[in-house]
């Protein structure tokens, strides 16, 4: 089989086709053909070897992934062959509190990840999915979708009506657009084009600021709210960005610190944050239990991932160019060639 992988040196440039043995599943595992991989701003940062340390080699990435069971290993239970499934970001987290051992069974790294057209995963690492979704759309669930599911229903306490502001247009904040709309939430949407704050517009937001023609946005979206306030943010941008989030979030407001996209250095205004009681929480993906919930209002909404980009999965370097560009709105996937599904 082959499989993208960094063998002895990290960076994009570096990221190649191999080939490997096929993979045979043992005991309560699971063989899994692959059919599509989504990108997550978190496999571009391992793959440019400045996630969390140094990144271990040789390195297989991508925790999302979409595939059909082929063979199943003594004693799986939860699967049988041609069942189509979703990879779990933490493969040990099945639900309830997170311990350290499942904060280390995050799939691609330091589990070797889904971005090969074979690959064996504990039964528990898995999980079924809508059927009506397509490969691509399942393929962005694992971690972007449920990011954004937990930091709005899991983590926040929100009641219909409330105001969230939604900060640019990737996989995470698109995610979480779609699902603040089918919860009944005022949602407003931040970007620097107009073009992709129309797209958001289209599906479903009612509030659009355009953070270059107005720098101020915080104060932009707290007037959107007769100067109440918003009651949720979804930060990704990290520095240059929580300002104005502070400015934007009203009394008791929660706002969940996902991304660094503007890098990690951001002094904490502490005087907004007495002031407004404002809860600031890290939100690190979420549990198989939260995964299926999340699938369960998924299939009832008819809820439909926004995959902007599809390229082969021997062009991931393209892919990773084009995540860095930020020319995406909503998800980029990898596809495996057609050929590999039968």
């Amino acid at each position: 089989m082959r499989a993208l992988q960094l063998v002895d040196q990290v960076g994009v440039e570096n990221l190649r086709v191999v080939d490997l043995p096929d993979p045979v599943p043992g005991p309560y595992e699971v063989l899994v053909r692959m059919r599509a991989v989504s990108l997550n701003y978190r496999d571009l940062l391992m793959v440019g070897g400045v996630y969390r340390g140094a990144t271990p080699l040789p390195l297989t990435p991508f925790s999302d992934g979409c595939g059909v069971v082929e063979a199943v290993g003594p004693g799986v239970s939860r699967f049988v062959p041609g069942d189509r499934v979703s990879t779990l970001f933490f493969q040990k987290w099945l639900g309830g509190r997170s311990t350290r051992e499942s904060q280390n069974s995050a799939l691609g790294m330091p589990i070797p990840g889904a971005g090969r057209e074979l690959a064996t995963f504990h039964e528990d690492g898995l999980s079924k999915v809508p059927a009506f979704l397509s490969d691509h759309q399942v393929s962005t669930l694992a971690c972007a979708a449920l990011t954004a599911w937990r930091a709005l229903f899991e983590d926040a306490r929100l009641q219909p009506g409330d105001t969230v502001l939604l900060q640019g247009t990737g996989g995470v904040s698109i995610f979480g657009l779609q699902f603040a709309s089918a919860a009944g939430y005022r949602t407003i949407v931040t970007s620097s084009s107009d073009e992709k704050l129309e797209r958001a517009r289209a599906l479903g937001a009612d509030h659009l600021i355009n953070y270059r023609t107005t720098p101020d946005w915080g104060a932009a979206a707290r007037a959107l709210t007769g100067g109440r306030g918003v009651d949720f943010v979804m930060e990704v941008g990290g520095a240059g960005t929580l300002t104005q989030s502070l400015r934007a979030i009203g009394l008791m407001g929660h706002i969940a610190i996902i991304g660094v996209l503007g890098g990690p250095a951001e002094p904490l205004q502490m005087g907004s944050m007495i002031t407004t009681g404002a809860r600031l929480q890290g939100v690190q993906v979420g549990s198989r239990a939260m995964f299926e919930a999340m699938c369960r209002a998924i299939k009832l909404q008819q809820i439909c991932p926004v995959v902007d980009k599809v390229f082969p999965f021997t062009e991931a370097r393209a892919a990773f160019e084009a995540m860095r560009k930020g020319e995406h709105f909503g998800k980029i996937v990898l596809e495996f060639p057609a050929g590999s599904h039968a």
